[in-house]
């Protein structure tokens, strides 16, 4: 089976797994088998999307590691569009504040907050909310309120909000605040609406204040990327749009010629639902 197929007739579309197998995992029988040498440390195969969720589980399950997911269309052309994934299919990170924590460990919350909600890209030191900052180390906001306070930021607007379009930011607030994609056009128009009419502290708010946020993160747990696993009132094609917007422990949301700010989910991909919306 070519590498560079793109589409099958059962799965639709392919994506290519790079992976560093364990001998628990050599003798199975995979997509492309022909792929696997004996002697290399990796190996690639080719996965239909329907199947590509339980491919990584399933090697995760059995001592495997996952390198890299990239669809099998654009394997060739960019290093930018490979996905570190070598965490699949394990169980999510989350880091919470307890009653409890040291002052290091409230160090620790503030800089996977600042992590999660500025898309892995560097602060520096002057750029800091210590306000805010000093807030949640003395207890007196949430860690909820710490995420409200970062995305409402003048630097959070600098970083994500005047320089790029509409639907992108919107994307991004989903990254980050809400550990997920959009599911839909339908989503994306309805917080393009009420930045339209309520303003950007109103949007912002919605995402903090939705139930989603409340029954994944609560008071107390900073957001964080939801695995790969499906989640409640998720649609299957909600899948191939979260390899395309997650970015890997090494990626970022942006650098320094601004790749980081173009679209990861094209709207024709989105499902048909809602209004369009300027690109």
């Amino acid at each position: 089976m070519n590498l560079l197929t793109s589409n099958n007739s059962r799965g639709g579309k392919l994506f290519k797994l790079t992976v560093d197998p364990t001998p628990a995992t050599t003798h199975l029988s995979w997509s492309s088998p022909e792929t696997y040498d004996p002697s290399a440390t990796t190996y690639s195969l080719l996965v239909s999307l329907d199947r590509l969720l339980n491919e990584m589980t399933y090697i995760k399950a059995k001592g495997g590691r996952i390198i890299e997911v990239v669809p099998a269309d654009e394997a060739s052309v960019s290093e930018q569009n490979r996905l570190d994934l070598t965490a699949v299919g394990a169980e999510p990170r989350a880091v919470e504040l307890w009653s409890s924590d040291s002052v290091t460990d409230l160090q620790t919350i503030i800089a996977a907050t600042y992590k999660q909600i500025f898309g892995n890209t560097y602060v520096l030191e002057s750029e800091r909310l210590t306000q805010a900052e000093s807030l949640l180390t003395n207890r007196s906001i949430s860690v909820r309120e710490f995420v409200r306070l970062l995305a409402k930021s003048d630097l959070y607007k600098q970083r994500f909000f005047y320089c790029t379009s509409n639907d992108r930011f919107i994307e991004l607030n989903f990254k980050h605040l809400l550990g997920r994609p959009p599911y839909n056009q339908a989503e994306i128009a309805e917080h393009l609406d009420r930045y339209q009419t309520s303003g950007y502290d109103a949007d912002i708010d919605s995402y903090i204040d939705s139930d989603e946020y409340s029954q994944a993160f609560g008071e107390t747990i900073v957001p964080y990327w939801r695995t790969f696993n499906y989640q409640v009132g998720q649609s299957g094609g909600a899948f191939g749009r979260t390899l395309r917007l997650y970015r890997g422990e090494a990626g970022s949301d942006t650098n320094l010629n601004r790749t980081g700010q173009l679209r990861k989910i094209e709207p024709r991909e989105l499902l048909v639902s809602g209004r369009n919306l300027i690109s």
